[in-house]
């Protein structure tokens, strides 16, 4: 008897949430709709972190605190600290993507690419137009000498945040080596 209501009060509670739910969904779709068509710099840059912040709420606030934890940790450089949260993180809410990406983060500033392009996976898994984790893949590629799919991350970057002036820069130096030159 007592399973039944508690049951019932799961469903109730998971039909309340699932509104909330397409709504950020929503959210997040209407600001890269708005960052791909940005005019400035600026705007773009406003855009992004409203994105972003959207992109970091995790619906809980045990894994938003290790979230805060794990950026605190890489903001300082101390990427040991920030690998172990992040990891807790990715342990317990596999299906948030910002916690893949703060651990491919601190996978990066600990130079172990491998395993930071397989937390970028896991990102673009989960969030196909997370243009940080692009721009990852992106910087990865290039610093193990695959040009060519660097080139095509970067490129990938712009079309979602099209005022990336690093990742233009980036193109600019990788053309020759990924595309060849046209006459």
């Amino acid at each position: 008897m007592d399973y039944k209501r508690i049951l019932a009060a799961f469903c109730a509670l998971v039909m309340i949430s699932l509104p909330s739910l397409g709504r950020a969904e929503d959210r997040s779709a209407e600001l890269l709709a708005e960052l791909q068509e940005a005019e400035t710099a600026t705007a773009a840059q406003r855009l992004e972190n409203q994105l972003i912040a959207e992109w970091s709420k995790s619906g809980s606030a045990s894994m938003d605190l290790l979230l805060k934890r794990g950026r605190d940790a890489l903001e300082v450089k101390n990427h040991k600290a920030a690998i172990e949260h992040f990891r807790a993180l990715t342990d317990h809410a596999p299906d948030f993507a910002e916690g893949w990406h703060g651990l491919a983060l601190a996978y990066f500033g600990a130079e172990k690419f491998g395993p930071a392009m397989d937390a970028l996976e896991r990102v673009l898994a989960l969030n196909p137009n997370h243009f940080a984790a692009l721009r990852g893949v992106g910087a990865i590629n290039e610093q193990v000498g695959k040009p060519a799919l660097a080139y095509r991350a970067f490129e990938k970057v712009l079309e979602l945040r099209p005022h990336d002036p690093d990742v233009q820069k980036a193109m600019e130096r990788l053309e020759r080596r990924a595309i060849g030159i046209t006459l």
